[in-house]
């Protein structure tokens, strides 16, 4: 998640500190504290939510926890958890469902923030839980924003509702709520008009759109890489609209991140999903417990094992997991492990789910290219049978006809089954030869820190 890549590594500078002390004295505590309240400013968090946070904190880390407990510095670091946690919420914030469907959901935002497309995602989330999903173009000034609904809706096989650009939203909306009532879709989600600013034209229509068909949820869409400005039009929506979410997008795109940690305690509203990339299906439910311990650099395994069992074939992995350990994997399985890891999303993102990966040096050069990731995969299926099953038969006239074969240089091929050799010992080493994971982390550490890279 880059949007606290710059938080993470401070919060983690100030936090090995600590750990080294038997024993913290207050100063101790408040040069800490001061270390992470300059940190959260510097990552766009609203002042007076770091003054509220670090106050919280101090009383806390000050008070009988600390001074009895065998490991302060842990502590201190669990205090600081809790804390964000709880600033982001506490607890996941579910969608509301209603018990005579539709559940009504009306999507509001400026305009840039990714409405139309979060509308979709969210259409795509609904699906993927068992929900019949429509879609309401309600959008009538922006050009093409309904032609945009209507190419989401088809790419993601849910029904939108149109009325074309002639009507009012106030009148689609009411009728796509009785499309929705007659053709049993259990969830309408309504798309709204968005401005570059805020404006009273632009609030008494949603104001309006919402008396029509009294919504469920009311989801504010907001971008969080404007930071501040997302927490001052995320307040003006709330004050006038009443929201009972946030949702934020770009949540991938940017090293501050501020707008996700002052965003619930500046309006009290939830932040229900975020959206982390630009597929369809990059958008997640928000866990506020998650997300504190990846901005710690504690990883994030539950939602790292969430997507591994919605994504990854669990007989393959047995046996995926029984070739590496005897170095048998072949460029066959490694196209196959390809197509697994598409399933769950960007690399970076996945490794930034793993606990204390932030603090690798190398890691940082391991953003992944989707070209290269196309290239690599072209080279492997330029290669026959035989060659894919016995990486030692490519001698020099095979890669030349592979390198032909693909479209790339003989030295990318050349460069690529090194890369794969480095890997398959480095997976080797790292499962060891009992199939329990050998030295770990150590052994990462080494290969990437003699320049290793992953072989796309």
């Amino acid at each position: 998640m880059m949007a606290f890549e710059g938080l993470t590594s401070r919060l983690q500078q100030v936090f090995g500190k600590l750990r080294g002390k038997g024993k913290l004295t207050e100063d101790d505590v408040n040069e800490a504290l001061r270390e992470v309240r300059l940190a959260l400013l510097e990552a766009d968090v609203n002042f007076k939510v770091v003054k509220q946070f670090v106050a919280k904190v101090k009383e806390r880390a000050i008070g009988q926890e600390v001074q009895k407990s065998f490991t302060p510095g842990m502590v201190v670091i669990d205090i600081v958890n809790k804390e964000l946690t709880d600033l982001m919420g506490g607890t996941q914030s579910k969608l509301v469902r209603n018990n005579k469907p539709p559940t009504v959901i009306m999507m509001v935002g400026l305009q840039g923030a990714g409405k139309t497309t979060t509308s979709g995602k969210l259409a795509k989330w609904l699906q993927k839980q068992n929900h019949r999903p429509l879609l309401a173009a309600g959008d009538i000034y922006r050009p093409a924003a309904i032609k945009q609904l209507q190419i989401l809706g088809e790419q993601i096989k849910v029904p939108v509702f149109s009325l074309g650009d002639q009507i009012s939203p106030i009148e689609i909306a009411r009728q796509a709520l009785q499309h929705a009532k007659q053709h049993g879709h259990d969830y309408l989600i309504i798309d709204t008009a968005g401005r570059l600013h805020i404006d009273e034209q632009l609030m008494d229509e949603l104001q309006q759109v919402r008396e029509a068909v009294q919504p469920d949820e009311t989801l504010l869409v907001v971008d969080a890489m404007t930071g501040q400005d997302a927490v001052n039009v995320a307040e003006s929506f709330h004050q006038q609209l009443a929201l009972s979410g946030v949702v934020l997008t770009k949540l991938d795109g940017d090293t501050r991140g501020g707008a996700a940690l002052s965003v619930k305690a500046v309006t009290d509203c939830p932040i229900k999903f975020a959206a982390t990339g630009e597929k369809i299906d990059a958008l997640e439910p928000f866990h506020p417990e998650r997300m504190a311990s990846r901005i710690l650099g504690m990883g994030d395994m539950l939602s790292l094992i969430e997507k591994a069992q919605a994504g990854i074939d669990a007989d393959k992995a047995a046996e995926m997991e029984r070739k590496l350990r005897k170095a048998e994997f072949t460029f066959d399985d490694f196209l196959d492990q390809m197509e697994q890891m598409k399933k769950l999303g960007p690399l970076d993102q996945i490794l930034d789910m793993l606990p204390g990966m932030g603090q690798m040096k190398g890691m940082k050069d391991m953003r992944v290219n989707e070209k290269q990731m196309a290239r690599t995969e072209a080279i492997v299926k330029s290669m026959t049978k035989q060659e894919k099953g016995n990486p030692e038969l490519l001698n020099l006239s095979r890669r030349k006809r592979i390198a032909a074969g693909s479209g790339t240089t003989l030295q990318e091929v050349n460069r690529f089954i090194k890369q794969f050799d480095d890997m398959r010992k480095m997976m080797k080493q790292l499962m060891g030869s009992s199939g329990k994971p050998g030295k770990g982390l150590k052994n990462i550490k080494n290969m990437f820190g003699k320049g290793m890279k992953f072989p796309f």
